[in-house]
Parts: structure tokens; sequence; C-alpha cells
């Protein structure tokens, strides 16, 4: 008589949740590989950065995330950014990111002024005495010679991040109320709510 066998059935594995932070960036190189430096697999966390086309406006990259988030729901402990500089951008397109960003307590705005390059060299000193773009770029590049619009992770420590964090909030004091009118980065209010969840 043949003997029954049982059938096995493996339960579904339960992967915890990772909280989401998803970015839309108007920078296509840099910023999406500067955010990917947060994501491991061994983290509590996923970025999830929404790449454009290069030299978006600041409409073009909310577009991008309104699109992204009406195909995909946020969960309710996910967060929602806009990665923008302030460039030559009106203040007018910046108040629609920062409109935006107020709508729901998971969305936030990460811009610096006058571009990205600010926030990295943050990462290194205090910043202080920049005029122009130009000297921001030249001034990155004493600390990161072959700096071209790539991150090495080399440079970027988890060490840095914290000294970035703490020379842009030191800067931004008292906090300003929508983004950065001078000199400045509140991309250290995103780095540190990631580094949080980290």
């Amino acid at each position: 008589m043949p003997s029954k066998r049982r059938k096995f059935i493996r339960p579904p594995g339960r992967r915890p949740y990772r909280k989401r932070f998803v970015i839309a960036t108007e920078g296509t190189k840099t910023e999406p590989q500067y955010f990917a430096l947060f994501n491991n697999r061994h983290s509590v966390i996923r970025v999830d950065c929404v790449k454009g086309k290069p030299h978006s406006s600041p409409p073009q990259v909310l577009k991008r995330m309104k699109d992204r988030l009406d195909r995909e729901d946020l969960w309710a402990s996910d967060e929602a950014w806009l990665g923008v500089d302030k460039d030559q951008w009106r203040d007018g397109q910046i108040a629609q990111l920062h409109a935006w960003s107020q709508g729901a307590n998971n969305y936030g705005l990460a811009l610096s002024n006058p571009n990205f390059e600010y926030w990295l060299l943050l990462h290194f000193e205090n910043g202080r005495g920049i005029g122009s773009p130009r000297e921001c770029s030249d001034r990155l590049k004493r600390h990161w010679p072959n700096y071209d619009k790539g991150i090495d992770a080399q440079k970027i420590t988890p060490d840095r991040i914290e000294d970035a964090i703490d020379l842009a909030k030191a800067r931004d004091n008292p906090p300003c109320v929508d983004w950065p009118r001078a000199f400045g980065s509140t991309v250290y209010k995103l780095a540190e709510k990631i580094l949080r969840f980290q």
C-alpha cells in the first residue's frame, strides 16, 4: 500500500517593510548618486530617486513627482521630497514646489542655493564667503580635485554627511520658512531624516 505523503507547504516569508524616501531631483547624475549612498541591504529604509531629463526646471521636477505618486501610492510612513537648486530659477517657480511640500506631513523640499555643489562643499568646510556658483565649484575642487558631477563614495563618508548636516543647520539659523535666499542648503533636513531611520 503506497504511503500517503504529506504536502509540505512553506509559509510565505515576511520581509519587514522598509520606509521609503521618494526623491524627485533636478539633476540626473549627482543627486541620484548621492542619495543612493543611503541604500544598503541591511537598512530599514529605501531611497528611490525619480530622475528626469538634464536641466529640468522646478515645475518639471514637481510634475515627475506628481506622476509617480499618481502611479504609486505612498504608505503613511513613506516620504516624498523634491530636491532642486535655486540656480537661475525664479522665486515663483520655487514657490510652487514649496506650496506642494506643505500639502502633506510626509512631503518635503530640499533646496540648495546656488546648487547641489554647495551642499557637497559642506561635507568638507563651512562654505562661508562663497559669492557665486563658480566660486562654489572652485572651492569644492580644492577638497575633491576630480569632482565632475559624480559621487565618489570614498569622499562622502557617514562622518562627512553628519558634518554637512551640522554646518547647514548652523547656517540655517533661524530656520528658513521656505528656502534659503542666500547661500545655503536645506538638504540637511532630508539627510537628517534618512539617517534617523537608517
